[in-house]
C-alpha cells in the first residue's frame, strides 16, 4: 500500500533533516540530488521546515549564483538545548550542547563519599542548572545520564545496586522533578560503546564488544548496530566473570575473584609496581581524575620498568586476553575495543599485544582496537542519547 501524502511528507522531511544534520549546510539543489526527490517536492519541504523553525538560510553556495538554489540551508541549532551527565562514584561531569551536539559549556564536580544522599543529588542538579545558565541555554529539551550499575529494561530506571552511591538514583528523580526535559539514564559502558561506535574507534563496525577498563571493569555488546542489554539489563557485567589466575570466586554481591581482580585499576597498579613501575596516585586529566593504572601504562609505553616496560605490558595483555577470549568464544564479535582510561592510555601498542595473544587462545579471528575517546566516552555517549531523543521528537519519526 502506498504511503499517504502526509506520511510521505513526514518521511521526506525527516530524510532532509538527517542529511542537513550529517552533511549540512546544503542547497536545495544538493538536497534534490541526495534525496532523489523532485525539485517541487524539495521546494515544498524546505518551505515547510523553515515554517516549523527547524531550518534557516545560513549563507549562499557561491557569490555568482543567486536565487533559491544557491541558498545554503542549515538546521537551527538553538531550536533545542541538551545536557549530558557522567555520574561516577565520586564525581559528576556535565556538558550542555545545542541541537547539533556542539558543546556549549562543561563542568565537573567532585562529590565526597561522606556526602549525604540528598545533598549529593542537590549538588549535582545545581551543577547542571548552573552550567546550562553559563551556556546561555534555554529550557533543556533532553538530558542523558550515564551511570554505573544496571538499568531495568522494563522501566528504564537505574536499579538499586549494592556498592554504588544512593545519590545516583536520587539524582535521576530530582532532575525529573525539576526539569521539563526528557531525562534518559543508561549504563555508562553502554554509552561509551555508542560514542566509540558513532565517533570513535568502532566507527563503521556494526558488531563489536567494548571492554571498559578504568577504575572498574565492564563490557558493552553491540550486535548489528544495536546495543544488547540482556534480560535484566546486566549484559556485559564481566567484572564478575570467573577467570583463571585468581584465588577466589566472585559472588552475587562482590566481584572479587572475577575478571575485575585481574584488570581493575587496583590490580593493574599492583602488577605495574611488581615490574618496577612507579605508580602515581589518581591524577587530574580532562576535567576528572585519571586512574593511576592509566598513568602506569603510559609510563611503561615510555620505557619505564622492567625490560623498558615490555614485561609489564606483555603481562597486562595476557590478562586482558583471558577475559576477551571468554567473550569472543560466546559472541564471536569480530572486533574488541579496549576503552576507558586504561584502554585509551595503552593505545594501539597494547591493543596489538592483546590481539596477538587472543589469536593464540581462540580460533575465532578477532581484531582488537584501542578506544579513541578515553574517559570522555561516557559523557559523549550521554550527549548523543540526548540529541537523538530531541531530534526524534522535533524531526518526527518516520
Amino acid at each position: 500500500m502506498p504511503a499517504s501524502p502526509s506520511t510521505a511528507r513526514a518521511i521526506n522531511d525527516r530524510l532532509a533533516l538527517r542529511l542537513l544534520q550529517q552533511d549540512g549546510p546544503l542547497t536545495a539543489a544538493q538536497l534534490k540530488t541526495l534525496t532523489g526527490l523532485s525539485r517541487p517536492t524539495v521546494a515544498d519541504l524546505v518551505e515547510r521546515l523553515q515554517g516549523a523553525g527547524l531550518i534557516r538560510v545560513v549563507g549562499e553556495a557561491g557569490a555568482r549564483r543567486r536565487g533559491p538554489n544557491a541558498r545554503l540551508y542549515g538546521i537551527v541549532a538553538d531550536r533545542a538545548h541538551l545536557a549530558a551527565l557522567d555520574v561516577r562514584t565520586d564525581s559528576v561531569a556535565v556538558a550542555v550542547a545545542d541541537l547539533l551536539g556542539t558543546t556549549l559549556a562543561e563542568a565537573t564536580l567532585p562529590i565526597g563519599g561522606d556526602t549525604a544522599t540528598e545533598a549529593a543529588a542537590e549538588q549535582a542538579a545545581a551543577l547542571l542548572e548552573r552550567t546550562a545558565r553559563e551556556a546561555g541555554a534555554g529550557p533543556l529539551h533532553s538530558v542523558g545520564i550515564g551511570a554505573p550499575g544496571l538499568i531495568d529494561p522494563a522501566t528504564g530506571e537505574l536499579r538499586d545496586t549494592t556498592g554504588l552511591p544512593a545519590w545516583h538514583r536520587r539524582l535521576v528523580r530530582v532532575l525529573q522533578q525539576r526539569l521539563p526535559a526528557t531525562v534518559l539514564v543508561e549504563n555508562e559502558t553502554n554509552l561509551a560503546a555508542v560514542a566509540e561506535y558513532r565517533d570513535g574507534a568502532a566507527a563503521g563496525q556494526d558488531t563489536f564488544v567494548l571492554l571498559w577498563l578504568g577504575r572498574g571493569v565492564g563490557a558493552a555488546v553491540m550486535l548489528d548496530g544495536r546495543l544488547r542489554r540482556g534480560a535484566s539489563g546486566g549484559a556485559g557485567e564481566i567484572g564478575f566473570m570467573p577467570v583463571p589466575g585468581v584465588t577466589a570466586t566472585p559472588s552475587a554481591l562482590n566481584c572479587d575473584g572475577g575478571f575485575h581482580s585481574l584488570v581493575g585499576s587496583a590490580p593493574v597498579c599492583e602488577l605495574a609496581a611488581a615490574h618496577g613501575i612507579a605508580v602515581p596516585p589518581d591524577t587530574e586529566g580532562d576535567g576528572e581524575k585519571e586512574p593511576g593504572a592509566a598513568s602506569a601504562v603510559r609510563a611503561a609505553l615510555a620505557g619505564d620498568g622492567e625490560g623498558g616496560g615490555e614485561v609489564f605490558l606483555d603481562a597486562l595483555a595476557g590478562r586482558l586476553a583471558v577475559g576477551a577470549a571468554a567473550v569472543v568464544s560466546v559472541l564471536d564479535p569480530g572486533c574488541v575495543v579496549l576503552a576507558g582510561e586504561i584502554g585509551h592510555a595503552g593505545g594501539d601498542a597494547l591493543a596489538a599485544r592483546v590481539e596477538e595473544r587472543l589469536a593464540v587462545m581462540s580460533p575465532l579471528r578477532t581484531e582488537v582496537r584501542a578506544g579513541r575517546l578515553g574517559g570522555a566516552a561516557v559523557l559523549r555517549g550521554a550527549l548523543l542519547a540526548a540529541r537523538d531523543a530531541a531530534q526524534d521528537d522535533l524531526f518526527g519519526t518516520a
